[in-house]
């Protein structure tokens, strides 16, 4: 899921952003 988040940012960001957008976040700053 981890690199699937560099890959598809579009299709991460849409799971994450109704399960935890704030952790999504935390992702993109490490």
């Amino acid at each position: 899921d981890y690199i699937e988040m560099f890959y598809n940012p579009k299709r991460k960001h849409v799971r994450n952003g109704m399960l935890s957008p704030v952790e999504f976040e935390k992702q993109q700053k490490i």
